[in-house]
């Protein structure tokens, strides 16, 4: 049983890896209209419609956009981690019965 402990604590280490990415990750998402709307507010007297397209082109936008789209991804490869650390741990699982199996015979 000692070497699958060693499976759950990579799992479980894995799996919190994965939590803290995600939750970056979702901050960021929920707050996209927040932070559009603030950008927007800071254009002063302009036309809602033009400080809009304004913000849509502005280099803070487009910062807001890759940290949001950097911190899916990195919470997709800590998935991806995850999911990898629980195969291993269905493969040895088999493999070791297998071999069970195999001494039975």
């Amino acid at each position: 049983m000692g070497g699958n402990d060693n499976f759950a604590e990579a799992y479980r280490l894995a799996g919190e890896a994965w939590v803290a990415e995600d939750t970056a990750a979702r901050l960021l998402e929920e707050s996209k209209h927040i932070v559009f709307s603030q950008l927007v507010g800071k254009k002063g007297d302009m036309p809602v419609s033009r400080a809009e397209h304004a913000v849509r082109g502005s280099d803070d936008w487009q910062d807001f956009i890759n940290k949001m789209v950097e911190a899916r991804s990195k919470a997709n490869a800590a998935k991806i981690e995850l999911r990898y650390r629980e195969m291993r741990f269905y493969e040895r699982q088999s493999t070791e019965a297998t071999a069970r199996a195999e001494r039975r015979l």
